[in-house]
């Protein structure tokens, strides 16, 4: 962005607040004030505070403080916050006083404030204009799932991994999926972390929720992204002292642990430490077709039983926050330092029937980080919050075995070496975020936010083939910057309206072949700035009844991935260009409560139109091989929609379950390059994309079960996908089943047990009850029956 541009968003926000401020009422000298506190001690609580029925509100500070200016009159003062219990009382408010009331909230099983009420652990952000849920994580610690697995309950969502502990993984939103999906940890991008920081190997213990915003994104995020995205919010309220540790073993010598500790003293000095570890062989069983060295042939659809024999991960992590809370110049300023190692066999190529026997990588991650974040800062009502990062991540890719193997294991000397291409090289990257988000009210009912998201990112290749290291001369960079501004008008709880704006900058360098053979390259660079704009409203229909209709025009620049590939099985282009889109969503929810049933049901209708898709292909390679590479392809339009519903009775029973219908389908009338010349798969399904897919699970509890403050736990879940072809329809169509992914039903199921308020936990768990075959990406297969055991202990004062 130049100069000019943002000197006129500067001179826009300032004419903004000056108008909203004039127009507004005076504040006058009429208020309540107070704290949020937990009931059980625990401490302060971050809730969201209102007055009613004049419409005012109030986020209280991570120290639980308060302040909502109004009129004289008599009011229901509201009190609610993730995981507690609704708290209102009456105040009657006397011109010029300033009353104070402290509240007190108690801990629930269930979402609440901002989050609205719903069965089963999900709610919905029903302050906000856009489209979004929120995971309650709490819920699922006592579980062996990872914070990828937990998203499972939230509508329109599906989970798709390539195997087993480790294997790559992506969340699909809306029919879009991989790097169309943003993901963020307490509002940071995630971008470029290293695989030991993906949502498949956090444990759940480590956020307090997770937030989704499927389609239109807030400005608050800063995200260029397209399908949704991701928000995993950790726990801030102060804590005298926690401790939390869990361990987990379970088939296919799978080992997971972690530990959570930190303390909060009275003068506002702060610590919090997090490691986890997730060890597997991956020995499981697929069905697959073996290459038959005696006849140097392979017959595709000839399958047999055989077990993976190179799939072996592992994953150490560990950060370490230390600062200061609750401070008059700082909320929260906090100095944080991670690192992480992981190690992964690689067993298959992009599809099942290319493997490998010796290939693997290795790598390792240094991690710096601040936080800041300040209410009231500098005059009364604007908010800032600020963030720094870096990550140093260095992965050494090794493929030098001069055999072929199959999948039973045998091997066939090669002539040279390599199984995939010969290979040892270490790729080291550097990759800066810096965010910047403020938030200012001016009156009342009135928001201005302003988000400015910064990356820079470096990748340096080495070879180790010869005994020395030889570095290429030609880096790969980027450097991303996006700006956004948005203007909210909320003059009721009943409804709320959103405008934004964002600019998008990219600049990218790196090497470009010059002939056909690759071997000889040239240093490319280009750069864009684009605009993209929206808008967002959100009604409350009736008690209960809300509608939110959103609008974008998105666009999303390329990862680092699909300009660079990943140095190993795929292949990117700096030539690659930004997809752009106009986004359309409407959702309709009802969540009400009725003594002890709760309900909830929502509905989504969503349209994407887009343009320069960016799209994951197979490539044949010399020699049988295949690997991957990215490209734009046309227009794609997206339609569909997902239905949700849940039900609880009190502690006693959650049960619930989602919906999806996608179609991503292509929408170029004339094949690429061409003036004349019809698209024979124009209005086909997008290759490898699923598009009809449902989910369901049921929870049976029995609170007080051996004793006061214990309960025991019964939950079934399921997960439904209907079959769909990783080839374009067309190829499918012509060769049958061999590029189909077939249908799928897996049948979960597991038993915990919780004592004394959940400071010590035992739990039970089957996955894919029935031992279906399961299936991903390009057909990859997935882990058969498994089972798994956990202990947690949870300490706090």
């Amino acid at each position: 962005m130049t100069y000019k541009n943002r000197f006129r968003i500067t001179i826009i926000l300032i004419l903004m607040s000056a108008f909203v401020t004039a127009t507004a009422q005076h504040r006058g000298g009429t208020f309540v004030y107070g704290r949020v506190l937990s009931a059980d001690g625990s401490g302060p609580v971050s809730a969201t505070v209102t007055l009613k029925p004049a419409g005012r509100g109030s986020a209280a500070g991570p120290d639980g403080t308060y302040r909502i200016s109004a009129p004289a009159g008599r009011y229901t003062l509201v009190a609610s916050a993730l995981g507690y219990e609704r708290a209102e009382h009456t105040v009657e408010l006397r011109r010029g006083q300033r009353l104070r009331l402290d509240v007190r909230l108690r801990p629930a099983a269930v979402s609440l404030g901002e989050v609205s009420v719903v069965a089963g652990g999900v709610g919905r952000v029903k302050n906000s204009s856009y489209n979004a849920v929120a995971v309650d994580a709490r819920a699922m610690r006592n579980t062996t799932k990872t914070l990828a697995e937990a998203l499972a309950k939230a509508p329109g969502l599906k989970l798709r991994q390539s195997g087993g502990v480790g294997s790559d993984m992506n969340v699909m939103v809306d029919g879009f999926s991989g790097k169309h999906v943003k993901v963020f940890i307490d509002g940071v991008p995630q971008e470029g972390v290293g695989s030991s920081f993906g949502l498949n190997n956090i444990p759940v213990a480590f956020a307090d929720r997770i937030e989704v915003y499927r389609g239109v994104v807030p400005v608050g995020l800063g995200a260029d992204a397209i399908g949704g995205v991701i928000n995993v919010v950790t726990r801030k309220d102060r804590r005298r002292w926690y401790a939390d540790a869990s361990y987990s073993y379970g088939s296919f010598n799978t080992h997971r642990s972690d530990v959570h500790f930190g303390q909060s003293t009275k003068g506002g000095l702060a610590y919090e430490v997090t490691a986890f570890q997730n060890y597997s062989d991956n020995d499981y069983c697929v069905d697959a077709p073996v290459y038959d060295f005696a006849t140097h042939s392979i017959n595709t659809r000839k399958l047999e039983r055989v077990r993976r024999f190179n799939d072996t991960y592992h994953n150490e992590a560990v950060v370490a926050k230390v600062g200061f809370v609750g401070k008059p110049w700082a909320d929260r300023l906090m100095l944080g330092f991670g690192y992480a190692h992981s190690y992964k066999d690689i067993q298959t190529g992009v599809r099942q029937k290319t493997v490998f026997g010796q290939k693997h990588r290795y790598g390792h991650s240094l991690m710096p980080s601040l936080e800041y974040s300040k209410r009231n800062a500098f005059v009364r009502g604007l908010n800032i919050v600020a963030t720094a990062n870096y990550n140093r991540n260095s992965t050494t890719n090794v493929d030098t075995a001069a055999y072929t193997y199959n999948w039973r294991g045998e091997r066939e000397r090669k002539g040279e070496g390599g199984e995939q291409s010969m290979l040892y090289a270490r790729a080291d990257a550097d990759n800066w975020n810096a965010t910047l988000t403020a938030r200012y009210s001016p009156a009342d009912g009135h928001l201005l936010t302003f988000n400015e998201v910064f990356n820079a990112f470096r990748r340096d290749n080495t070879s180790l083939l010869y005994g020395h290291e030889e570095t290429n001369p030609i880096a790969k960079q980027t450097r991303k910057n996006i700006v956004a501004a948005a203007y909210m008008y909320a003059p009721t709880e009943r409804w709320n309206a959103t405008a934004f704006a964002k600019h998008y900058l990219l600049w990218v360098a790196g090497p470009v072949a010059t002939d056909a053979n690759s071997s000889a390259f040239l240093r490319r660079s280009r750069s864009l700035g684009v605009w993209g704009y929206g808008a967002a409203a959100s009604c409350l229909l009736a008690r209960g009844l809300q509608a939110k209709l959103s609008y974008e025009k998105a666009y999303r620049l390329p990862t680092t991935e699909e300009m660079f590939g990943d140095e190993d099985l795929e292949t990117g282009s700096v030539l690659i260009r930004p997809e752009n889109s106009d986004n359309v969503n409407l959702n309709l929810s009802f969540s009400r409560s009725f003594g002890r049933h709760s309900v909830y049901v929502e509905g989504s209708v969503i349209y994407r139109d887009t343009k320069d898709y960016i799209q994951r292909s197979i490539a044949g390679l010399s020699g049988n091989r295949e690997g991957a590479f990215y490209e734009n392809y046309g227009r794609v339009r997206t339609t569909g929609g997902s239905l949700s519903v849940r039900y609880s009775f009190g502690r006693w029973l959650s049960l619930g379950g989602n919906f999806t219908q996608m179609d991503v389908k292509d929408n170029e009338r004339l094949m690429v390059g061409s003036q004349a010349v019809a698209n024979p798969l124009y209005g086909a399904r997008m290759p490898n994309v699923p598009y009809r897919f449902a989910d369901a699970d049921a929870t049976l509890s029995w609170p007080g079960l051996g004793g006061r403050g214990n309960t025991l736990s019964l939950t079934y879940d399921n997960a439904y996908t209907h079959s769909f072809s990783y080839y374009s329809e067309g190829v499918a169509a012509v060769n049958g089943s061999d590029y189909i992914v077939p249908r799928q039903f897996a049948h979960n199921l597991s038993l915990a047990y919780s004592i004394a308020s959940g400071r010590y936990n035992v739990s039970l768990e089957c996955r894919n009850l029935t031992d279906a075959n399961l299936y991903d990406n390009f057909s990859l297969q997935k882990p058969g029956r498994a089972f798994y055991a956990k202990v947690r202990v949870s300490l706090g004062g």
